[in-house]
């Protein structure tokens, strides 16, 4: 019995990776890009910014040191969280937190041609809240923070995998 278990169970496993199946988050940042590499046009280095150069490293484009240098340059134009209160109890304490984190960018090229037009990611999060437990809420809305970070690089990574060099105008 627990042979045909296991058997059954390698089965399952071996036909999940054979349709392509994978876990959220694991292999979601190779694309194919138009590009080779990328000058990034940021305000300065966060996390966002700092996760954003690794993708595009993995997905083998070079980060390049100048804006005349590059194919493309990825302009990230702000990038924002915000928290709000989403709910209240009869009392007047918070119960839910909307957490918010934009990201404004723009790709173009050294003729200051649009490969990809100004556009926001935009996610949302809604997070319980209990004032008997501060600290793992600040805990919990900092692992929220970090995933919407991260899904946020891979929503960028897939508008770039869109983005295609403009059509000669005199065609």
């Amino acid at each position: 019995m627990q042979n045909l278990m296991r058997l059954l169970l390698l089965a399952v496993a071996f036909l999940l990776t054979c349709c392509g199946y994978h876990l959220r988050g694991h292999n979601n940042m190779e694309v194919k890009l138009a590009f080779q590499s990328v000058y990034l046009r940021t305000a300065g280095e966060t996390p966002f910014v700092t996760d954003l150069r690794k993708a595009l490293l993995l997905n083998k484009v070079a980060l390049s040191e100048s804006a005349e240098q590059a194919t493309i340059i990825l302009d990230i134009i702000s990038e924002t969280t915000d928290k709000q209160i989403l709910s209240l109890s009869a009392a007047g304490k918070v119960l839910e937190y909307d957490l918010r984190y934009r990201v404004t960018m723009s790709a173009y090229d050294n003729q200051l041609v649009y490969w990809l037009p100004s556009s926001e990611v935009s996610l949302n999060r809604t997070m319980a809240y209990d004032d008997s437990q501060v600290l793992a809420k600040e805990q919990e809305q900092a692992l929220l923070y970090k995933d919407m970070r991260s899904d946020a690089v891979a929503q960028v990574l897939r508008r770039l995998s869109r983005a295609k060099p403009p059509k000669d105008q005199s065609e």
